[in-house]
């Protein structure tokens, strides 16, 4: 394994890695501001709201060689202002980038939600530092979509360097481009035959499981190429494929996974307010697993009014969505 690829598959794991629970008790004056994947910083209204909790709220994490604040800013100021000298927070020993890493996974597990624009400049930082991973681990790390992560890769090129292989979620480098590493392997098969499978696959960018099926496709007299990759075979294997127009949302909205992140969040869950708005929630948003069930349920006598009622509800919605949309550019 080369240092580069060990570097990046221990980048790729360290945040997962990071399960260390005990707490300190630190001084608030000792302590630096966050590398926060937040580009407008902490929300003071949220703070406040913060400090106005009776019930003790998680420690913070802090990254100990640098004494920086990786998660818990917001927790940070409601302590200032409550006058607290001392807080408890918890450490983290990795290196800096693992540590922005750690930050964007805890904001998006918890907490005031990170923006759109927070996620998307957060997938360009991890870009940046990491051009060899794929869209799907820079999207699982900045909690957008991979087709986000694939504009903002295509659209940033001049920000990003370019790699022709990816370090997926598991840690291993894969080529970019499938057809071209076969293509080269083909190569190397015809000009050496007796070069080992190993020799093959690291000179030509592909698994040794890949490289077999190349010589003994060619062995067999066949294209080097499966049926599904000889689409694309005609065409440079260095250009650059356009990314597909992004019509997913910026993240995942699935009301299971928001209700859990809801309920963890310490202004609802420890506010009388907070707690009345999360039973007016849960009652009233809906899975995707639970609707068919529901519409298979209205008998078919109602289901004029029931569909219309639907519209009324979803008319309310938007308004809802409206009016925090107005409050969020207002705030900013």
């Amino acid at each position: 394994m080369s240092p580069e690829r060990g570097t990046a598959e221990a980048a790729v794991r360290a945040p997962q890695a990071f399960d260390d629970q005990t707490v300190h008790t630190v001084r608030i004056d000792k302590l630096l501001p966050a590398d926060s994947p937040r580009l407008a910083g902490e929300d003071l209204e949220h703070a406040r709201a913060l400090a106005d909790v009776e019930t003790p709220l998680p420690p913070i994490l802090v990254h100990r060689p640098t004494m920086r604040v990786i998660d818990g800013m917001h927790r940070l100021r409601a302590a200032v202002i409550r006058g607290h000298e001392t807080i408890e927070a918890r450490f983290f020993d990795g290196p800096e980038q693992a540590a922005f890493l750690l930050a964007v996974r805890e904001n998006i597990a918890h907490g005031l939600p990170l923006t759109s624009a927070d996620r998307e400049a957060a997938a360009l930082r991890i870009l940046r530092a990491h051009p060899d991973w794929s869209d799907r681990a820079v999207a699982l790390a900045a909690g957008v979509s991979t087709r986000r992560v694939a504009l903002v890769r295509g659209r940033s090129t001049d920000a990003v360097r370019q790699s022709n292989a990816r370090v997926g979620r598991d840690g291993r480098l894969r080529p970019l481009d499938g057809a071209a590493g076969r293509l080269r392997a083909s190569e190397i098969v015809r000009a050496r035959p007796e070069a080992s499978l190993r020799e093959i696959a690291r000179e030509a960018g592909i698994s040794v499981a890949t490289a077999r099926d190349v010589r003994e496709r060619l062995r067999l007299g066949e294209d080097p190429l499966p049926p599904r990759q000889r689409g694309d075979a005609g065409t440079d294997a260095g250009a650059t494929v356009a990314p597909r127009p992004a019509r997913a949302p910026e993240w995942s909205v699935e009301w299971p996974v928001v209700r859990q992140k809801l309920r963890q969040d310490p202004a609802l869950r420890y506010a009388q307010s907070g707690r009345a708005f999360l039973q007016w929630l849960d009652s009233r948003v809906i899975s995707g697993e639970e609707l068919r069930g529901i519409v298979e349920s209205v008998p078919p006598h109602w289901v004029d009014e029931i569909a219309a009622l639907a519209l009324v509800c979803a008319e309310h919605w938007r308004e809802i969505a409206r009016e925090l949309e107005d409050r969020r550019q207002a705030t900013a």
